[in-house]
Formats: structure tokens, sequence, C-alpha cells
């Protein structure tokens, strides 16, 4: 028998292997694992993590990770520009369309109960290639966004201490190009305190976590309420200036679902804790709770912080970059250090989602390094603090690196595209999981349901975006809405489900998943070009990385049979423990 040589063992070996990559690619791209796999690949990691977690510190990680800063500037562009008083149901809607994803992301976290969050979910779904596909942009939108929310909360700071606009908390290095000579060491440390914090425990990151999110949630008390101390019941249907549109729906119920679209990303941060399922304690009981529990919770403060903005400002006086500021400086000077206090609370959002939005991004990584796409450096958990100290570090680093000098400007105005694609797949992928048994089940019916439902979302989005107003346009949505509801009819009736959740699931299959897609892709279509380049440019960067690194890693651990089952007897004891625990 043929000795296998590692592809990156010399230059030859590896010229050998890319050679072979066309070979490689049909043998791992689209190679899925078992649930029970997943589980045992942690024994890559070393020391497992801990078990500590029960569902109010989920609770706590989901309001801290989704609360930022970002309500404080998305509400007023969605008020202002988009629905008006009306941003209320808006907040509404874009709840809806968090909790329907939260149920296809605690499906997965309960029937794996790994570090891995989508990725995993992915992978033993869709295959290796998709999974690193959407880990990699995940892994991305989490190093630039905590980037710029760092340097965010230098803003912020001096917000709260009264400083003038252009604060001098950073200093400018002229000889550098424009939108990289900004140096921001506040934000640098910030992400490096925040990381040290990660690396040494998380159960005390929850703990930290618990204190900024009760410190937040109490200024976000406070600023509803002022606003409906000082508000008025009028201004909700009577704008400041009588030649614009008055009323609940000055801009229409299209101006609503756009307004949806606006302040969606008030609510992603949610996902980060699905990666936290390896570090709780009997997870069907806390998972569900936790997840759905913190979307609930959110949305309700998101609705009172939207009802109390429109009370205190007519829609179209309001400031789209900073609504709560800005009408309290709008009144008399005896009301201006209101201002100051909004900028204390928004500093603590930033720290809270700062702080899970790293916890969940190592996870990830941890968890790609498990499956070998990526140098398994990266999956080592340290023996001492539980934590996936490499990972962290690595990714602290990076973020810190970029906040340093990197004028991102994409501070919570900017949605994810690549989170929302990855919501996108998870709820593909639920259905899918839901309905095909790999090896007993064709899988065709399936995917052409997906295919169908999805091409009919994308046609009404379009027709949504860039038809004129009419007749016409009103003909085709309530078309497009036709063949969707048909298509999902005749699936739900033809197609028999191949597989019912041990544990739980998401009810109402597959009607709510099916919800989750349709909002998923209407609100990507709200997204701008340079959002669509960037996607595109990161996702051909993670092709090219898979191609030439990932796939021939991941073959060669197949070959050394460490992407197997047969891993070792000693696995056997913490997975039969762990499925105890769930059953009990």
């Amino acid at each position: 028998m043929e000795t296998h040589s590692p592809s990156f063992s010399s230059f030859k070996s590896y010229l050998r292997a890319l050679s072979d990559t066309p070979n490689r690619l049909s043998r791992r791209a689209c190679s899925v694992c078992t649930s029970l796999e997943e589980n045992r690949v942690r024994v890559r990691s070393g020391t497992e993590m801990k078990r500590t977690l029960r569902w109010h510190d989920l609770i706590g990680f989901g309001v801290g990770g989704m609360v930022g800063a970002g309500v404080f500037v998305t509400t007023g562009n969605a008020s202002h520009n988009c629905a008006g008083p009306a941003v209320v149901l808006s907040y509404v809607i874009a709840g809806l369309s968090a909790l329907l994803s939260a149920f296809c992301y605690t499906e997965f976290a309960v029937d794996m109960p790994v570090a891995g969050g989508a990725f995993s979910y992915i992978r033993v779904t869709f295959g290796e290639f998709l999974a690193f596909l959407t880990g990699a942009n995940l892994i991305i939108d989490y190093v630039l966004s905590n980037a710029a929310a760092a340097r965010g909360f230098t803003a912020y700071l001096g917000t709260a201490l009264g400083l003038p606009t252009h604060t001098p908390l950073r200093f400018t290095i002229h000889s550098l190009p424009k939108g990289y000579n900004e140096i921001d060491l506040i934000a640098v440390a910030v992400v490096l305190l925040l990381t040290l914090v990660i690396c040494y425990s998380t159960r005390d990151s929850s703990w930290l976590n618990m204190a900024l999110t009760a410190l937040h949630i109490l200024f976000i008390v406070f600023v509803i309420v002022m606003g409906f101390w000082r508000g008025s019941w009028k201004n909700f249907t009577e704008p400041g200036n009588p030649k614009n549109a008055g009323g609940f729906f000055p801009f229409g119920v299209s101006g609503v679902f756009n307004g949806a679209a606006v302040v969606y990303v008030s609510y992603i941060g949610y996902d980060a804790v699905s990666t936290m399922a390896e570090e709780v304690r009997d997870p069907v009981k806390n998972i569900p709770i936790g997840v759905s529990g913190s979307v609930i919770l959110v949305t309700i403060l998101y609705c009172l912080m939207a009802a109390s903005m429109s009370a205190l400002l007519p829609y179209d006086m309001i400031d789209p970059d900073a609504p709560f500021s800005g009408a309290f400086k709008e009144g008399s000077s005896g009301w201006k250090w209101v201002s100051n206090v909004i900028g204390v609370g928004a500093s603590f959002g930033i720290l809270t989602s700062l702080l899970v939005a790293m916890l969940g991004q190592a996870r990830y990584m941890c968890v790609i390094g498990r499956s070998c796409v990526v140098p398994a450096w990266f999956a080592r958990v340290h023996p001492s603090t539980s934590t996936p100290v490499n990972a962290s570090s690595f990714l602290g680093i990076f973020t810190a690196a970029i906040a340093l000098f990197t004028d991102l400007n994409i501070l919570l105005n900017l949605v994810s595209i690549g989170t929302l694609f990855v919501f996108y797949m998870v709820a593909n992928a639920v259905i899918y999981r839901r309905y095909v048994t790999i090896g007993s089940t064709n899988p065709w019916p399936t995917l052409s349901f997906l295919f169908c439902f999805s091409l009919t979302s994308v046609m009404f989005t379009l027709l949504w975006q860039f038809a004129p107003s009419g007749k016409p346009k009103a003909f085709m949505l309530g078309a497009c809405i036709a063949v969707a509801i048909a298509v999902l009819q005749l699936f739900h009736f033809v197609v028999p489900q191949a597989r019912k959740p041990e544990f739980w699931g998401v009810p109402l299959m597959p009607y709510i998943p099916s919800i989750s897609i349709f909002l998923n892709i209407f609100l990507l279509g709200s997204l701008d070009r340079p959002s669509y380049v960037r996607f595109g440019f990161f996702s051909a960067l993670a092709v090219l990385v898979y191609v030439l690194y990932s796939v021939h890693s991941s073959f060669d651990a197949e070959e050394d049979g460490a992407l197997s089952l047969k891993t070792g007897e000693s696995m056997k004891g913490p997975l039969e423990n762990e499925v105890h625990t769930q059953k009990v």
C-alpha cells in the first residue's frame, strides 16, 4: 500500500498536491460529517471547554451582543428617511426576522452543542467548502466590525466626557494616506484588554458582560423615560414641516419594511451565543431560552426606544446620525447634559457588543481549526483557562492592528452582508437536514424547493427595490407571493420529513425557516453596491485560500484518520455523559 506524503512536508510535495487539486476538490468540497463526528472532533482541541454557562448567562450574552450603540444610530436613519413614527413597527418586523433565524440556530445548537456555530451547521449539511466560505466571511465580518466598534468607542467616550466633535483622543500622522492616518491608541487598548478577559475565563467574561449590560440597560431605560417625559403624542402624527407627509405612516407600508432593513443591523449579535453551546450546562433547556429570550427582550427594548424618540421630535426633525442626543440638544441648555449621559450609555453598549463578538469570533476560529481547513494551532484550548487562547489572541491582535490606524467608517450603519448570508444558509440547512437523510433520501425534491423558493424571493425583492410604483408592480408582487405560497404548500404536502429532532426542533416546519429565508433575502436586497463588492472580494479570497491550502490540509487529515470517527475510545466517555446530561 502506497504511503501518503503530507502536502506541506516539502515544496515538491506541495506541487504534487496542487497537481492533484481537482481530485481532492471532488473528494473534500462536498464532504459532510455527522453531528456525532462534529462532537467527537473536539478531541483535537486537547482540553475541553468547561460547561459553566446557564440560560441567564446566554440571555446576558445575547442582549450584550445585540444592544450595542447601533440603536442610537439606526433608529434616527430609519425614522427620518424610511418609516417615520412607524419605525416602531419596523423594529417589530426586524425582531420577528431575528427570532425566526434564532429558532433555526437553536435547533442546530441543541443537537450539536459545539462551539462552531454556523460553520458546524453548514458543514454537517452542505459540506466542507460552503462551510469554509461562510466561516471565512463570518471571521472577516467579525474582525472588521470589531475594529470599527473599538474606534467608535473612542468617539462615544469623547461625547460622554463632553469633548468637542473633533476630539483630541486620536492623533494624526500626516505622512500616512487619508483614512489610515488617525492613530487610535484607546481602541487598541480596549481590544487588547477584552482579549485578556476572554482568554482568562469564559465565566468571568460572563460576569463582566452581565455588569456592563446591566449598566447599559439602565442608560436605555433612562433614555426611554426621559423621551416619554419630555415628548408629546402629537409628534407621532404631525411633522415639523407642514409641507412634509404626516400621519403615523408618512412613507406608507413600504417605508416600514425599508425601515426594518435599516434597523436589522441592531439585532446582529445573537448568533455569537450559539458559538458558546459547548460551554453551556444542559444545552437542551438553556440554549432555547437563552437565544430566543434575548431576541424577545431586545425587541421590546428597541420598540420602547423608538417610541420614545418619536415622542421627542417629529420624524422630519430627527437627526439621522445622532437622534437621541440631537433631540435633547434641540431643547434648552438645561437638558444638554442628557446627550453626555447618552454617550456614556453608548460606550457601555459598544463594550458589551465587542466582548460578545470577540468571544464568538474566537470560537468560530477554534472549530474551523478542528476541521483542519486552517492550521490546527487555532483549535487548541488552554488546559488552565479552558478557553481557545490561540484563536482569541491571534484575532485580538489582528483586530487591534486594524483598529489602530484604519478608519473603517462602517460602525453600525453598514449591515453585514456576510452575516445575513450565513443566516440565509442556516435557514436552508435546517430544512435540508429535516427532509434529507444522506444515503437513504433523494435530495433533489428538497433542493428544488429551496432553489424555487429562493428564486421567487429574489424576484420579489428586485421588484420591490427597482420596479416603479403602480398597479403593475402590485400585481407582480402579489404574483410572487402566490407562487411562493404555492411552492411551499406543495413541498409541505408532497415531501415527508426524513427525521425528527431528538431534543428541540423548529416549530411549524417548513414554514418558519421558509419565512426566515424570504426575510433574509429581502434584507440582503436593501444593501448597497459597495457591500456586495466587499462580499465578492472576500469570498473570492476565501475560495483561493481553500484551493491553495485548506482542501489539501483536510485531505491530509482524512488520509491520516484525523477526521474519521475512530478518534479513540477516550472520547466515548465525555460524549456519552453529555448526551445523558441532555436527556436528563
